[in-house]
């Protein structure tokens, strides 16, 4: 595994230069696979010596490296060190890098590849919580959803993967003023036959009709302020209505999820923090933080100079609290439930300003942890329709890729016979969603594309998906050429070097993925890794090899599989064997 080339570098650098191992391990970078052959597999640049403080600022960089490259002696680990742009550079032995890479995978712990590295130690590990998803109530999943509930349950996936007790939570809107407009609307244009027949469908239609009349009736919008206010004093009517159309919608959200392959700890909600928005609204006004503006609304001042020029309003004039006042009372709960290290809200880039005013006013109350508490924004999606027109609902997209899919599937020559060839479609099509939205930086927005997501051969869930199940094809096909152990000295070819030099990275790439919770980094790893993949079954044929040849390629492609596999589900995408 990498870490053990780490070690042996760090070694070697530590007695050099008198300074800790530990000083050495995150400097030392795996050199990316070029199309060329790489001259080195590990690489560390001097000017983060420089900058640790380990070597001096000042002087010529490159001739500091090549100092440093004259006293570290290679060994049977390390066949040449060199240093070349202000970098030193390490070339470990092919053999013994074969040997280290692919010894795990034939003692069964496929799935804690690159998941022990040294690399982990500086991350601090505990009780994550993570908020993602968050529909609203009443209102059929709507496509602006997917990006929140995919990139939450990456960041659920990979916080687990390195060892976090994690918390998946759905923080439902199902309380405040849209809820007393669709209540109030219920009662006029709502049908209780209509709601058993297409729940959400027809709960859709009342709060747009409710919406488009409440512009011009002052009665409704009254009807629907008073409705809140009955929720709000529960009152057990405008609660019965409530509870039915809170019940109908997460059951039916979760049959979404289900296709998605999401699933959460905790189904929450503003609702749940009703009185205690009320407390939070007492403990301000008790710390004197809460001021009352001209316009009779309650506000926290979060101006620099307390000079009014940054407010967050806290309470409405008629006393009813607010979304932030209730994400007040949700954040200190959680913290007395269930004592978070740390706890990541996904949302769109537009709430940005809500989670700073968030953080600062939890932070002047007096909890010193919010500043353990983060908002991963993301950027919008631009022109998601189906072939019916603009997108409403995500379901419809689900549907969509599951169908184009299947087309797909059935004019290849290559698609082989399966049992369930829509359920193949469905996974093959979500992963295509998938890599798509996680291919660019989080806060950008992205054209979505259905021919250019769908391809089977450019950088895509589709090209993943084919490569993992033809390499359980070859599995399959070989069966019986797994052993115990393996020639090393036989994987000489570059194909094979570089597959591993690229399995060197794994480790790098997941505690990146770690430290700014971009998904990018492991899907551009992974589409890398099905390019050497494919250059390599082209190259090195198992079936008609010597056994001993045979053998050592089996394990590689092995390993291969299961890194893509493992990485795969990391990003939320279950992989197929077959298509």
């Amino acid at each position: 595994m990498a870490s053990f080339f780490r070690k042996q570098i760090a070694a070697k650098l530590g007695e050099a230069l008198q300074h800790s191992e530990d000083a050495f391990i995150p400097a030392l970078t795996a050199v990316p696979v070029l199309k060329k052959q790489n001259a080195a597999d590990f690489k560390l640049s001097v000017s983060t010596l420089r900058m640790n403080g380990i070597l001096p600022t000042s002087g010529d960089v490159q001739l500091q490296a090549e100092n440093l490259a004259t006293q570290l002696k290679q060994d049977s680990v390390l066949e040449h060190i060199f240093a070349d742009r202000g970098a030193i550079h390490f070339k470990v032995n092919n053999k013994l890098l074969v040997q280290k890479l692919l010894e795990p995978f034939g003692k069964g712990e496929d799935e804690k590849f690159g998941l022990s590295s040294d690399l982990f130690d500086t991350l601090k590990r505990g009780t994550t919580l993570v908020e993602y998803s968050s529909p609203n109530i009443a209102k059929k999943f709507h496509a602006g959803h997917l990006r929140s509930t995919i990139i939450g349950n990456f960041i659920a996936n990979l916080k687990q993967s390195l060892g976090n007790n994690v918390i998946r939570m759905n923080y439902l809107g199902d309380w405040g003023m849209q809820f007393g407009l669709l209540g109030a609307g219920f009662g006029q244009f709502g049908c209780q036959e209509k709601l058993k027949e297409s729940p959400l469908q027809h709960l859709f239609e009342v709060y747009v009709r409710v919406n488009k009349e409440a512009e011009h009736n002052e009665g409704l919008k009254e009807a629907a302020r008073d409705f809140f206010r009955q929720l709000e004093q529960h009152e057990s009517q405008a609660l019965s209505l409530w509870q039915q159309l809170r019940e109908i919608t997460v059951k039916e959200y979760q049959h979404v999820y289900k296709r998605l392959g999401v699933h959460f700890d905790i189904y929450s909600g503003e609702s749940f923090h009703q009185n205690q928005a009320q407390e939070v609204v007492q403990q301000l006004q008790s710390r004197g933080l809460l001021t009352k503006s001209k316009k009779g609304t309650g506000v926290v001042d979060l101006s620099p100079d307390r000079d009014m020029g940054s407010l967050c309003t806290v309470v409405r004039s008629d006393g009813t609290t607010l979304y932030i006042t209730r994400d007040l009372a949700a954040a200190v709960d959680r913290k007395e439930k269930y004592n978070f290290d740390e706890m990541i809200y996904v949302t769109d880039k537009s709430q940005s300003n809500h989670f700073q005013q968030l953080f600062q006013v939890l932070l002047a109350m007096g909890h010193s942890w919010a500043d353990r508490c983060h908002h991963v924004p993301f950027g919008l999606v631009q022109g998601m329709k189906t072939r019916t027109g603009e997108v409403v609902f995500l379901e419809d997209v689900l549907d969509e890729a599951r169908a184009r899919m299947l087309q797909n599937m059935s004019q290849s020559k290559t698609t082989k016979e399966m049992n369930n060839p829509e359920d193949t479609a469905e996974k093959v099509g979500i992963s295509a969603l998938i890599v798509q939205d996680f291919k660019g930086p989080l806060q950008s927005d992205y054209k979505f594309d259905w021919d250019r997501m769908l391809q089977a051969q450019g950088d895509t869930g589709v090209f993943l998906q084919y490569t993992h199940a033809r390499l359980c094809s070859l599995i399959q096909r070989n069966d019986g050429l797994e052993a115990a152990t393996f020639e090393s000295s036989v994987l000489i070819e570059q194909a094979c070097i570089a597959i591993l030099q690229h399995l060197l990275r794994y480790d790098e790439i997941l505690y990146q993925s770690a430290q700014d919770l971009q998904p990018k980094h492991l899907v551009n790893f992974l589409l890398k890794l099905c390019h050497l993949v494919a250059s390599a079954h082209r190259e090195l044929p198992v079936k008609g090899s010597p056994q001993h040849v045979a053998q050592a390629r089996f394990r590689l492609f092995s390993a291969a599989c299961s890194v893509l596999a493992n990485g795969m589900r990391i990003l939320g995408i279950t992989p197929v064997d077959k298509m």
